[in-house]
């Protein structure tokens, strides 16, 4: 979904700070802007560690890092100079996936370099006129599934299981409720855990879902979420910190009331609303504020403290998506703090809790740590 042209009014940060105005022991992130080398809108961003992250956006560019943000090059993939990144994965300085879309239905397509960006492959382009795709994540470097609105009530899906070829998934999908749909949330509509977990958020229909799948999309279940939904409203962004607990983010794009969260304890099955974000539009997308999942057992990433539940926020409403709010909860929602600095950002992602990246309008970056 999504399908018009994104703008964003950013407020960019001009120095490193921090704020000193949180009560407890919650301490405020320090937040630092970086130079991405682009004035193109980024879209999505996708951290591997704390020296290598990927970023994309529109104009068909997209800016890597290998010194933690310190340095940033930026880049045009040839060909896709009226394409927009939608979403990008990052498997290495070397290796990494862009999702693109533009005005033709054929514009989609799946990218992908191994050698840094000096070549990228074509290695998907849609032929499809009904699927519309959102967003795409991998469980390793060659596993990924990638997302689209629905057809005739059908998700047109596609998965790889060799990092070069995709094949549909349709006839493995849940039915689609009539209208049902994703926004593109850069990227973060979809999320994948452990070797075979993924959950998919949607809306734009009478109810706002989840669609999960336990082994790898070979099946599938929906589950419906207490999130209001309409055509321009319902789950926009989704994130599990295990296979179990997850929370799940959206509202209403064409208004701008307050923004909707609810998490789950049973893997998505069920959802309870959290208390009330502190921020106005839709939750456009979300993060835990930990490390890479990296593999099935769900003591990974244990921080030794409340970290590992500690989600952060970005927020947007149609049809300029002029608010880019952002705010943060320690404990999944219980109690929230705002960025009150920090504006017009599209996604922020982590590699560690010292190490996240929100990106935005004019090809702004600023680095975020706790």
């Amino acid at each position: 979904m999504l399908k018009y042209s994104l703008a964003v009014i950013l407020i960019a940060v001009s120095t490193t700070f921090a704020f000193a105005q949180e009560p407890g022991r919650h301490h405020p992130p320090r937040l630092t802007p970086q130079t991405s080398g682009t004035t193109q809108l980024l879209i999505s961003v996708s951290p591997v560690n704390d020296r290598v992250v990927w970023a994309a956006g529109a104009g068909g560019v997209y800016v890597v890092t290998t010194d933690g943000g310190e340095h940033w090059i930026s880049a045009v993939v040839p060909g896709a100079e009226e394409e927009q990144f939608r979403d990008v994965h990052a498997v290495s300085d070397r290796v990494a996936y862009l999702m693109s879309i533009g005005n033709n239905t054929t514009d989609f397509r799946v990218y992908k370099t191994i050698d840094g960006g000096a070549h990228w492959t074509i290695e998907f382009t849609n032929q499809d006129p009904l699927a519309f795709y959102d967003c795409f994540s991998f469980w390793t470097p060659d596993r990924g599934i990638t997302h689209s609105d629905s057809g005739n009530g059908v998700f047109p899906d596609i998965r790889t299981f060799n990092g070069n070829t995709w094949q549909s998934i349709a006839a493995n999908m849940p039915p689609a409720l009539p209208g049902e749909a994703s926004f593109a949330a850069s990227g973060t509509c979809i999320t994948t855990q452990g070797g075979e977990n993924a959950w998919i958020t949607t809306g734009a229909s009478t109810i706002a879902r989840i669609l999960a799948t336990r082994d790898g999309g070979n099946t599938w279940h929906a589950y419906n979420t207490p999130l209001v939904s309409n055509p321009s409203a319902g789950g926009i962004s989704v994130a599990f910190r295990d296979s179990r607990h997850g929370i799940v983010g959206g509202g209403d794009l064409s208004s701008n009331t307050s923004a909707d969260a609810a998490t789950s304890d049973d893997g998505g099955q069920t959802w309870t609303l959290t208390n009330q974000p502190p921020v106005q539009g839709a939750i456009f997308c979300l993060a835990y504020i930990r490390g890479m999942q990296q593999g099935d057992n769900d003591d990974d990433f244990r921080f030794g403290d409340d970290r590992d539940h500690t989600v952060l926020i970005t927020t947007e409403t149609e049809p300029n998506f002029t608010s880019g709010e952002a705010a943060w909860t320690p404990d999944e929602g219980r109690t929230w703090f705002t960025l009150p600095q920090v504006s017009g950002y599209w996604a922020v992602a982590f590699a560690s809790p010292e190490a996240g990246w929100f990106v935005g309008n004019n090809g702004q970056i600023l680095k975020i740590s706790f």
